[in-house]
Parts: structure tokens; C-alpha cells; sequence
């Protein structure tokens, strides 16, 4: 994503890349931040989830987002990232995929078989994840992702 804003961003920070990773949820806060707004909570009498994005506005001063993980759900995949690690699986009953960003950016070494309660402990984060913001059940049915399915071990 391109930043212009002069009146926001200090001079020094101008032209510099940043290395926070940020997702689409995150527009919305950041809108709502630099407008200095209340996000609602409620539309027409009825109640609103509340909004998932972090504002980006601490990474046009270089400085940490501050979040625990970022999730996300398009079209039955599903993923979570906290810090370097990424949690994925294809669609919604696929077998959990685990990478390490930071020696793996382009995720062709699966360690979920190596680190199977990271897989687990973040799966289950997903999934609670997922369910309060009302991601599943999934509308095909009772796929979904969730711990229980793990890669197997290879024979």
C-alpha cells in the first residue's frame, strides 16, 4: 500500500518502506482513527460486530501496529498469522499448512508435522476467531478449518 500524507506522516518517515504487515480489515481503522470518529456499535437498532482492523497509522511513524494475529477467511481459506508464523489451509476441512515467514517467506516448507502444538494452539485460535465474528459455520455445510484437520504424518 502507498501513503500520501504529508500532515501526518513525519518528514523523516517519507519514502521509506515499512515492514508491519497490514491487512484490508485494517483501512476502516485507520479511517476511523484519522478522522478522529466512533466506530459504532450499533445500525438501525441493531448490533454491529465490531470492527477486526488495527489502525495503520503507527506504521507511518515506523512503530508497531500492536496486535495479537491477524485471521482471515476468503471463498472456504483460512489463515491466521502471528508474528512470523502463518497458519493456512486451503479450503474449509483441508489439512493445516505451517510456515515460518521469517526463513520461508515463500512458504514451500510446511513444518506443521514439526510443530504440532503451535498448529494446534493456532488453529484453535481460528477458530474461536471464526466463530465470534461468524465466519462459520461455513455455508456448505460442517467443513470448516479446524484442529482437527492436521496434516497426518507423511508414511
Amino acid at each position: 500500500m502507498i501513503v500520501h500524507w504529508p500532515k501526518g506522516i513525519p518528514s523523516e518517515h517519507h519514502g521509506r518502506f515499512r515492514r508491519q504487515p497490514g491487512h484490508l480489515i485494517d483501512i476502516m481503522a485507520t479511517c476511523v482513527d484519522v478522522a478522529d470518529a466512533t466506530y459504532p456499535s450499533q445500525l438501525n437498532g441493531h448490533d454491529i460486530l465490531p470492527m477486526e482492523g488495527r489502525s495503520l497509522v503507527p506504521a507511518f511513524d515506523d512503530k508497531p501496529i500492536g496486535r495479537d494475529a491477524l485471521y482471515w477467511e476468503h471463498e472456504g481459506h483460512c489463515a491466521i498469522r502471528i508474528g512470523d508464523w502463518k497458519l493456512v489451509a486451503l479450503d474449509h476441512g483441508q489439512t493445516w499448512e505451517l510456515y515460518n515467514l521469517s526463513s520461508d517467506r515463500s512458504e514451500l516448507n510446511d513444518l506443521a508435522t514439526e510443530q504440532t502444538e503451535r498448529v494446534e494452539q493456532m488453529a484453535a485460535m481460528w477458530q474461536t476467531w471464526a466463530e465470534r465474528t461468524r465466519v462459520v459455520p461455513w455455508p456448505q455445510g460442517t467443513k470448516r478449518c479446524n484442529k482437527d484437520n492436521r496434516r497426518k504424518s507423511k508414511p
